[in-house]
């Protein structure tokens, strides 16, 4: 039986750190594989402890056993929607060092899903079909992360049918000041409430944005991008999946 971890950024409020577990359990439910949320900082479990013991403790899905000895394999999916250090260098390092068969996969974004995401909680705040759109995004030094979110942007765009500008919090790219205007719809480019969401709801406000979505969250979509790219990490007909 093949075991999902999760790996998502981590936070000190509990609700954001909630998701990645929702995200965790139900997409091990639909697998039917055991299944244990981990974090790369800020919040327990880590993910080197998470692959050394095997056990994701009280954030784990009901899913969760302990794999650490007994040779089953263990498939890695980032809760992170775009390339940066945590994919390049936090992530593989806590692989090499656990015991036992691991198979990491990349980063979650940018894909259709997670732009089909954002179009539902785009409507579900309120925002008209054909809006502009401004995506706000955590922000990155990594040029990769960069063209990750234009990516993500041009996603969006397709799905929303209509002009999707970015804005970063930190990082490359444009202020959220300097891009959000009146009568412009916010799509924050987060999978968890936090410093970053709360930060990006008061600037876009300020800014004059007429709707400001909720983050990504555990969607349905988003569930679902999970299982695809764990059922991609392994061969076809491996055990658990």
């Amino acid at each position: 039986m093949t075991r999902l971890v999760t790996v998502a950024h981590g936070t000190r409020r509990l609700l954001g750190n909630a998701v990645a577990w929702m995200i965790a359990e139900r997409a091990g439910e639909r697998l039917g594989i055991e299944s244990v949320a981990a974090y790369v900082e800020l919040c327990e479990p880590l993910l080197g402890d998470v692959l050394a013991r095997g056990t994701g403790g009280d954030h784990a899905g009901d899913h969760a056993g302990d794999h650490a000895d007994n040779g089953e394999p263990t498939i890695v999916v980032p809760l992170l929607l775009s390339t940066g250090y945590h994919i390049r260098t936090d992530l593989p390092a806590a692989v090499t060092a656990a015991p036992g068969e691991v198979v990491l996969g990349g980063p979650l974004g940018p894909d259709r899903l997670l732009a089909r995401a954002q179009a539902d909680r785009l409507l579900a705040a309120g925002a008209a079909p054909g809006q502009p759109v401004v995506m706000v995004a955590a922000g990155s030094n990594d040029p990769a992360a960069t063209r990750d979110l234009w990516t993500a942007a041009d996603l969006l765009g397709e799905t929303w049918d209509a002009s999707v500008r970015v804005a970063t919090l930190a990082g490359r790219g444009p202020d959220v000041e300097d891009v959000v205007g009146p009568g412009d719809a916010v799509s924050p480019y987060l999978l968890a409430p936090g410093f970053f969401s709360a930060r990006a709801r008061d600037l876009a406000l300020a800014a004059g944005a007429d709707v400001v979505a909720d983050v990504i969250g555990p969607h349905a979509d988003v569930v679902e991008l999970v299982c695809r790219r764990a059922a991609a990490l392994l061969p076809v007909g491996a055990a658990g999946l």
